[in-house]
């Protein structure tokens, strides 16, 4: 795999700041330091919780003991981005009311800060920006009764929407990252707009009482508000066209987009029927459901790894060499979550056993899930990401900041033969949704390992740089 595949977002004149950024971060800042909490398990605040497993009897048992080091400071107070934010050019043509998702619009700025957007885009950023796009939309349509905007004012609106952001520390590449487009605020190819059209199909009572407050974790097994979502949606996509009448499997490609652009307004309708910070609650915790089912990683070909680990893994060194270096291009593409890295861990089995290897090379060579997310200081630091939506955090003295689970070593499961893939809801597992709170100590260290890889890296880069 190209080298410089490791930073997939990156062009090479984009990745030269990144590079220098973080040699002068760590020569220039105190010791990174991380919050402990002295608890052997990760809790929710309000008592464990339990998620499902997708893998069903595939899933390991919990790490052993240990001391979680939960809070990840990015961006120490000499190169936070929040203490002097500019003013943004807006065009001054956007209808959209700015100030009535004020904190929102802070909150994405802190999620899609300049640096880590695209470590993050997966799980944090991109359904940030989703989600104060939909609520911004959704709260102006009180005052003008459409939810959606027209091509003229969308294409004004999210160019605005993009300076304020920028202004408050944000990568000026949102669109990118994220395929967002200007389509994207308007209704599409959805046949109703219009708020009281809305009211005239859609059974709005039961639509809000679904959707109105959600369980993050049984929404994604029960899925009570998604399916009342696309029924809603289905409805109205309806309008004009016999869509209702025609069976599932003999949906046309043209109605299964229409119905999805159609979903789109109805998120906008639900998130205009409550206070932004619940909307935001609502939407995040639908957009995790999608997010947790599927493992975001690029796989190389694993005609290397089946090289060293084939005729029955006669030479256990090589095939581990093999398995190291295929799962350290993995730990150079995104923070994922922990449900995510068993998608990848099983997404990875399988593309092994394709490639006639039987044995568990997971267990010989003794692959964690941590494994498949970005490494954070050293190669025994990788980092998970909590499955139930967070956000990024800001303060002026430890700069920005994210939940991370650093310590816990649950094996990566490998799949007998017997084993087929199951629901997420159909065992329900341990695996926690939130790292411990940090509260109860502070240790600082010195990341040696993050200056190295830096000066390593920009070395590369400027020699790489040099020879074309």
């Amino acid at each position: 795999m190209n080298e410089m595949n490791a930073f997939p977002f990156y062009t090479m004149p984009q990745l030269l700041p990144f590079l220098l950024r973080l040699f002068l971060f760590q020569l220039f800042v105190p010791p990174l330091c991380a919050l402990e909490s002295h608890s052997s398990r990760f809790n929710h605040p309000q008592g464990p919780v339990r998620l499902y497993n997708h893998v069903g009897a595939m899933f390991p048992k919990l790490s052993p003991p240990g001391a979680p080091q939960p809070f990840l400071p990015l961006a120490p107070s000499p190169l936070a981005p929040f203490t002097n934010t500019s003013i943004p050019k807006l065009s001054g043509l956007c209808t959209l009311n700015f100030t009535t998702a004020k904190s929102l619009i802070s909150v994405t700025a802190i999620d899609c800060w300049e640096v880590f957007a695209p470590f993050l885009a997966n799980v944090i950023c991109c359904p940030q920006l989703e989600a104060t796009l939909t609520i911004l939309i959704g709260q102006s349509s009180k005052y003008t009764n459409v939810l959606a905007l027209n091509g003229t004012d969308a294409k004004h609106c999210l160019a605005d929407v993009e300076q304020i952001l920028m202004g408050q520390g944000a990568t000026n590449n949102l669109k990118k990252i994220c395929s967002i487009h200007s389509l994207n605020l308007t209704e599409a190819s959805c046949p109703v707009k219009n708020v009281n059209d809305f009211y005239d199909m859609v059974d709005t009572t039961k639509l809000l009482t679904a959707c109105g407050k959600i369980d993050p974790v049984k929404e994604c097994c029960y899925q009570i508000c998604q399916n009342a979502i696309l029924e809603a949606a289905t409805t109205i996509a309806s309008k004009g066209s016999d869509i209702l009448a025609i069976d599932a499997p003999h949906v046309q490609p043209e109605h299964s987009i229409q119905v999805n652009d159609c979903r789109n307004i109805v998120l906008r309708w639900v998130a205009s029927k409550l206070e932004p910070s619940q909307a935001k609650k609502v939407l995040r915790g639908l957009s995790n459901c999608n997010v947790n089912k599927v493992c975001p990683l690029v796989f190389p070909d694993t005609k290397q790894v089946a090289n060293g680990c084939g005729d029955g893994i006669s030479n256990k060194t090589a095939c581990c060499n093999a398995m190291e270096s295929y799962v350290s291009h993995l730990q150079k593409q995104s923070f994922i979550t922990n449900l995510q890295a068993l998608d990848c861990a099983e997404t990875l089995a399988m593309k092994l056993k394709r490639s006639n290897i039987t044995a568990d090379v997971y267990g010989l060579c003794h692959i964690s899930l941590k494994d498949f997310s970005l490494q954070v200081g050293n190669q025994e630091a990788g980092c998970l990401l909590p499955s139930l939506p967070s956000d990024a955090t800001f303060d002026r003295i430890s700069g920005i900041s994210f939940l991370c689970d650093l310590n816990d070593n649950i094996p990566a499961p490998w799949p007998s033969t017997s084993q087929l893939a199951s629901s997420s809801c159909n065992k329900s597992i341990n695996i926690p949704a939130l790292p411990a709170a940090a509260s109860s100590s502070q240790s600082c260290l010195y990341s040696h390992d993050i200056l190295f890889f830096g000066l390593v890296a920009l070395s590369f880069l400027l020699m790489t740089t040099v020879s074309l």
